[in-house]
């Protein structure tokens, strides 16, 4: 059974930084493909950022040049650097992972495009 484990968020202000971790279990992570979503009540769930098989990042236009999507897969673990932290980047934070199809990731941000998902960790930015 896939298991996505996250931690990291907590509540900052404005201008601060915060990493995020998603620890996988019960699976060759290596088998899949993982990113980084969030969601704010009452709205649709947002791609955040995905990372494709050369480890290269997938980033929302919202994020990019502030997160940074790593993994080390020596841990099972994938994270989500985050600086330059906004108050609309206020959201519950997701990873989320996909059985890999072919050979390769492409580092999708579209959440359809995943069945296992994490239980979320709450990023909070104050101005």
């Amino acid at each position: 059974e896939v298991q996505l484990v996250e931690s990291g968020g907590g509540s900052v202000q404005a201008g601060g930084s915060l990493r995020l971790s998603c620890a996988a279990s019960g699976y060759g992570y290596s088998s899949y493909c993982m990113a980084w979503f969030r969601q704010v009540p009452g709205k649709q769930r947002e791609g955040v950022a995905g990372i494709d098989s050369d480890g290269n990042g997938i980033y929302a236009d919202s994020v990019k040049g502030r997160f940074i999507i790593s993994e080390d897969r020596s841990k099972n673990t994938l994270y989500l650097q985050m600086v330059g932290l906004k108050p609309e980047d206020t959201a519950m934070y997701y990873c989320a992972a996909e059985g890999l199809i072919g050979d390769f990731c492409t580092g999708s941000v579209m959440p359809d495009e995943y069945t296992y998902w994490g239980q979320g960790t709450q990023v909070t930015v104050s101005s």
